[in-house]
């Protein structure tokens, strides 16, 4: 499939496992996507131990026009080695934290990221590294502290702006941190609600996953910055929601919201 330009929009595809490739390839172009987050885990049609059947599964979903942005799955060597094959340019990860605390993490993190480098560089593969709140890179500034040593094309930045807003962080700024290694944004959103009433001696906080148009993510102000800075590349929607049941529904809502804050004004 031919490298696409501008903006395109994917979607993880981690809420439908049980969907054969031709189903999923029929189903996602339906919703009006082109691109998708693979998982390769258990129980998803290429699981890590099928790894090498990937560039199949490429083929049988590009006969619907979606292509692989990144993978969700094991960092090795045979995994890598697949995603060059299957033209997928990316395998997506979470870091952070860990025994020693997390500057002792993030050195055990680059310390693998240097041992992969040849690897990466001989297949024409990236790890993209997401931000994540909790125990993980919570912000833009911990993600580029992490990364920045990297050259882009084998070390990169996925932005997640759902995580980003659950963490109060500024999208303008969040972006402009990154901008240098950036390579897919993520779009989903949430916000936080508190779990017990005033008569308890200590408040308790959760969060819920939510549509575009309900978190704390701001999904225009994403969309407006990337616009101005001209901004080409994937843009996916992880379909996260904690509604499990409305997922079918909620992210053919999201795309087309999504879809019209990218639109050009006329």
């Amino acid at each position: 499939m031919a490298k696409k330009r501008g903006v395109w929009f994917g979607v993880f595809t981690k809420p439908w496992p049980k969907k054969s490739l031709r189903e999923l390839g029929k189903f996602i172009s339906g919703l009006g996507f082109s691109g998708i987050e693979f998982p390769v885990r258990p129980g998803y049609p290429v699981p890590p131990e099928k790894v090498e059947s990937l560039p199949k599964a490429a083929k049988v979903l590009a006969e619907f026009g979606v292509q692989i942005d990144s993978v969700a799955g094991p960092i090795d060597e045979r995994t890598i080695a697949a995603c060059g094959k299957a033209g997928v340019p990316m395998i997506r990860t979470c870091c952070g934290g860990g025994p020693g605390g997390y500057m002792a993490g993030e050195k055990r993190t680059q310390r693998e990221f240097d041992a992969l480098i040849p690897i990466l560089d001989r297949h024409g593969v990236a790890i993209g590294v997401q931000n994540h709140f909790g125990g993980g890179i919570g912000n833009a500034m911990g993600l580029l502290h992490l990364i920045e040593k990297y050259d882009p094309k084998h070390i990169c930045a996925v932005w997640d702006a759902g995580h980003s807003g659950l963490v109060g962080q500024d999208v303008e700024n969040e972006i402009d941190i990154v901008w240098s290694h950036l390579r897919m944004v993520n779009l989903k959103s949430a916000y936080w609600y508190r779990k017990n009433g005033p008569e308890a001696l200590v408040s308790e906080w959760t969060n819920r996953w939510t549509s575009g148009r309900h978190g704390q993510a701001d999904w225009p102000k994403v969309a407006e910055v990337l616009k101005r800075r001209k901004w080409s590349g994937p843009v996916c929607l992880t379909a996260e929601y904690s509604e499990e049941t409305e997922v079918d529904r909620l992210i053919t809502e999201d795309i087309a919201f999504a879809k019209s804050l990218f639109a050009k004004k006329k």
